[in-house]
């Protein structure tokens, strides 16, 4: 969050930082950036789609740890794991094991 708030911050200071809007904005944002990262120099729509559908275990800023992204030609849902909250008057408090619903292979 810190990281964030400092993008935030520098980037966007008219920006609300209360709207999750722009945490998902930023998140998916730093999706982006791995793709990019990956494609090198071949930034051919082919190579884009292959290294979108081909994210290992990626980390992603603002997800909970342990929690991190991974693609395949075959399965392009991001996101198979997650942790369950509740929230406390104020604010949400973690419970409870991180949970996968991975496909076992």
């Amino acid at each position: 969050m810190n990281e964030w708030r400092a993008f935030m911050t520098k980037w966007y200071p008219e920006g609300d930082q209360e709207d999750a809007s722009t945490t998902f904005g930023y998140g998916v944002a730093q999706g982006i950036v791995q793709v990019l990262k990956q494609c090198g120099d071949d930034l051919t729509r082919e190579n884009v789609m292959k290294q979108a559908a081909n994210f290992q275990k990626v980390r992603i800023p603002l997800l909970l740890p342990g929690i991190n992204v991974s693609t395949s030609p075959t399965d392009f849902a991001p996101l198979e794991q997650l942790q369950m909250m509740k929230f406390k008057g104020e604010s949400w408090e973690l419970f409870g094991p991180l949970m996968s619903g991975e496909k076992n292979s």
